[in-house]
């Protein structure tokens, strides 16, 4: 079976690439990205993609049997990305699409979540075999700020006493690759999180106990974080929804107790204190 990749270059995928040579052959698995060349160090067959460019798409897909549709990053244009990608599955006689969708994305809060509903409602009407992995949050996206934290003296946020379950990029890869790779999937909804949940005060201390330093969490209105995110020098509109993001975070949009990733990777996931000691060394 030939595995077809989509976004293989980005942070997920390049991870995901990696987990399936650990499973199958290199020669099973195609790179499906907007600039082939980019990918040239992944060791696989790389095929020109680009969500926007429909015209394209089937031909890229053909002699593929299953599809990993990786969301696109740009935010408020996936929804017809991904439609345009699916029809093309539909056209290349694509056997199965495997789809990273959002935790809880038919009554999460956050506002990636209609866009993920979209897709997930345009893949039950393809007609196309389908798995959803509805991804929690990476715990990246939070450890990404820890060495701005150090440098201002404090973690802020808008998440308050918000449970996150949040788990490594690496480990949502590799329940990607298992599934590829394995029997029985087919039809099946994952509510993808880590074991263990965390607030965003657990965090500041994890990051004061890793440093020595006392870094506390000051919790924010959310239009307060808002306009800080903006003095960083983040655009506006997406200042605007990571601080949003916090709020539903602080209504346990991003909390999940079924523990099915570690089921599905065999392991208990990554823990917090790894992941602070990666972007602490990193």
């Amino acid at each position: 079976m030939k595995i077809g990749v989509t976004g293989a270059t980005g942070q997920l995928g390049r991870i995901v690439v990696a987990k399936l040579k650990e499973r199958i052959l290199a020669e099973s698995i195609v790179a499906l990205v907007r600039t082939p060349q980019k990918a040239a160090d992944l060791g696989v067959e790389a095929r020109e993609f680009d969500y926007n460019k429909a015209e394209g798409l089937a031909t890229s897909l053909q002699g593929i049997d299953a599809l990993l549709l990786i969301s696109g990053n740009e935010i408020g244009q996936r929804a017809p990305q991904h439609a345009n990608v699916i029809n093309a599955a539909k056209e290349a006689g694509i056997k199965w699409i495997v789809y990273t969708s959002l935790l809880h994305a038919d009554k999460s809060s956050l506002s990636l979540a209609g866009e993920h509903l979209a897709t997930e409602e345009a893949l039950k009407a393809s007609g196309i075999p389908y798995t959803l992995l509805r991804n929690g949050w990476y715990t990246e996206n939070y450890t990404g700020s820890v060495q701005g934290a150090i440098a201002g003296g404090a973690f802020i946020g808008s998440a308050g006493e918000g449970k996150i379950a949040s788990s490594a990029r690496a480990d949502y890869a590799e329940a990607a690759a298992v599934v590829l790779t394995s029997e029985g999937h087919q039809g099946k909804v994952y509510e993808l999180a880590g074991d263990e949940y965390y607030t965003l005060n657990d965090l500041a201390a994890e990051i004061s106990r890793q440093t020595g330093k006392d870094i506390p969490y000051k919790n924010l209105p959310e239009s307060e974080y808002a306009n800080i995110l903006k003095s960083f020098g983040i655009p506006e509109g997406f200042a605007a929804a990571i601080a949003s993001w916090d709020t539903s975070a602080s209504k346990d949009d991003l909390f999940d107790a079924g523990h099915q990733l570690s089921k599905l990777i065999g392991r208990a996931t990554t823990p917090l204190a790894k992941v602070v000691a990666d972007a602490l060394a990193g």
